[in-house]
């Protein structure tokens, strides 16, 4: 019994130290748990957050035009009216710098950004289009416009070659869609700058077979062909497909679409644009994808076709869909879109909606979406919190991952021109009339 009463007096004892380390550890966990809750909450949580990898240093403000963006490599690549600068996609050094000659001005690109689908990058070359600005003002000099081709190697900012090409508006925010690269081509359209003003030139052909689509090859300038445009026709856009040349055309009666062969430039075939009725030739035509092919149309007429237009590659006019004015991605034959509170895939050969994601919320709109490897990378801006990277399945839109930005790592992210990725970084990129950083690294942690 004495036994008994000695243990139970010990159990009794430490009765009180049971009870303080079980409170202890309620608030130790209660503790914890806020931690936990406020570094998540502002972007420092392990294994929920981004942190900045590396920045550029700040531009000075662009012109509206001369601006794209390359990934080769391990070489990011900026241009801008007066430049084109590499970095060292690691750190974001710089590796070499481009600068325009003379009074030049770079007028238009083959590049993200450049008014022209994603090219291949395959053969680290760029086409940058020059054009002489003039003195301007009432006695000055008018200038020459988008006249001169440059190719620059993206992995050492060296100018390869140069040819001339025929101009149409001097102004240089007009020459879009001028220049394209893919399939170890560079090719270029030339212009008539009297199509509008001469209807008679509408009956007939416009430019002549070796003035109105050409190719060279993209290392040494060496011409592999030039293509003639179907009478009446001038060309208003070009792109690149692993399997044809694309260019969108300006004919008498309507606007079309024709393909190339890409070892020949034969012409292998020529579609309309519209189902029902003829798009106006006056129409905005620009490629959003050479392969899958997508353009995007708008027509110059009341009740017009204003639409996404996806085409096989046998000139089949296929599905016709809608986008709004976000971010938008096209990669594993799917188009994404991120305009709502949330992305949206579709597929362009139906124009048929394949999912939308969960919402994000309506107080958050995407700034730049990235889709390779099976994946969706969308940076977020947020008006109530902090800005977020969501990673989406392209297969299935669901949720893989979702990162927070801190309040220092989420500065400048409501100014994003495009999105790359480089290894385990995200590398997204800038441009506008302000001063900008022209190239901002981030990597999840």
């Amino acid at each position: 019994m004495a036994a008994r009463g000695t243990g139970g007096a010990a159990a009794g004892s430490r009765g009180p130290w049971i009870a303080w380390l079980v409170v202890l550890g309620v608030l130790l966990a209660l503790g914890g748990g806020l931690a936990s809750c406020v570094a998540s909450e502002t972007g420092h949580m392990p294994g929920d957050s981004m942190e900045r990898a590396w920045d550029t240093p700040y531009d000075k403000p662009a012109a509206p035009y001369g601006n794209a963006a390359w990934v080769v490599g391990d070489t990011v690549v900026r241009s801008r009216f007066d430049a084109v600068t590499g970095f060292d996609a690691r750190t974001g050094a710089r590796r070499w710098e481009y600068a325009v000659p003379g009074r030049a001005e770079i007028c238009a690109t083959s590049g993200v950004g450049g008014g022209a689908a994603p090219g291949d990058t395959a053969d680290a070359v760029a086409l940058i289009g020059l054009m002489d600005p003039g003195t301007g003002g009432r006695t000055g000099q008018a200038g020459k416009g988008c006249a001169t081709v440059a190719a620059i190697d993206l992995k050492t900012g060296r100018e390869l070659w140069r040819t001339t090409r025929t101009p149409g508006d001097t102004d240089p925010e007009d020459a879009t869609g001028v220049l394209a690269t893919g399939s170890g081509l560079a090719v270029l359209r030339d212009e008539d700058a009297q199509w509008d003003e001469d209807p008679g030139r509408r009956t007939r052909p416009v430019l002549p077979g070796d003035r109105a689509l050409r190719a060279f090859d993209p290392r040494t300038g060496a011409p592999r062909w030039k293509a003639a445009v179907p009478d009446g026709c001038v060309p208003r856009a070009v792109a690149v497909a692993p399997e044809r040349v694309l260019a969108a055309l300006r004919c008498a009666t309507e606007a079309k679409l024709a393909a190339f062969d890409p070892a020949t430039g034969k012409e292998l075939w020529t579609s309309a644009l519209g189902a029902r009725r003829p798009v106006d030739p006056k129409a905005v035509v620009s490629f959003l994808s050479a392969e899958p092919t997508v353009l995007m149309v708008q027509d110059a007429v009341p009740h017009g076709l204003h639409a996404f237009v996806g085409f096989g590659a046998d000139g089949r006019r296929q599905g016709e869909f809608q986008l709004g004015s976000g971010a938008v991605a096209v990669a594993d034959g799917k188009v994404f879109d991120s305009s709502g509170s949330g992305v949206t895939a579709v597929d362009p050969a139906t124009g048929k909606e394949l999912w939308t994601s969960e919402s994000w919320g309506s107080w958050r709109e995407a700034t730049a979406m990235h889709a390779d490897d099976g994946r969706v990378s969308v940076f977020t801006r947020s008006r109530k919190g902090l800005d977020e990277l969501y990673v989406l399945d392209a297969a299935t839109g669901e949720e893989v991952d979702r990162r927070t930005f801190d309040r220092d790592t989420d500065d400048g992210n409501e100014e994003l021109a495009g999105l790359f990725r480089h290894e385990d970084l995200w590398i997204a990129a800038r441009w506008g009339q302000g001063e900008r950083r022209p190239f901002s690294a981030y990597r999840t942690w």
